[in-house]
């Protein structure tokens, strides 16, 4: 079902300090930060050879990332991302098998314009899992 790792993202305080880091120290390729309100939140990626991460950071004081800070203020990892092939097939496998959805169970828009979703953490051993359509 799931292909290959689309990204790490990780959650930041402060998402141009945290670019930097990449950038500056690391020489990572940092793409421009981009807001997504329907996330609540601002987002660079850094591109590797096989793989991306994704830097989070709050947008809104209702963001999800607020919360997550709010318990890790220095930030740290905060969802693995797969690709699927097909993202509504795999959604209803998983929930046939007992895996819940979070949200309302529907794809939405994700940062690389692709539609994703997120399955609990408590059924993916800990971690919160993303999906996104290859």
């Amino acid at each position: 079902m799931i292909g290959r790792l689309n990204h790490v993202a990780i959650a930041v305080p402060d998402l141009a300090a945290a670019a930097a880091v990449y950038r500056d120290t690391l020489g990572a390729k940092v793409t421009p930060p981009t807001e997504q309100p329907e996330h609540g939140v601002s987002v660079v990626f850094i591109e590797l050879p096989n793989t991306k991460i994704e830097l989070l950071e709050p947008l809104g004081e209702k963001s999800p990332i607020a919360a997550f800070l709010e318990r890790s203020p220095a930030g740290g990892i905060h969802h693995i991302c797969y690709e699927v092939d097909d993202i509504v097939a795999a959604r209803d496998q998983l929930k046939a098998q007992g895996a819940r959805v979070l949200g309302d169970g529907e794809p939405k828009i994700g940062a690389h314009g692709k539609p994703v979703l997120f399955l609990h953490p408590k059924d993916m051993l800990g971690a919160l899992v993303e999906l996104e359509q290859a």
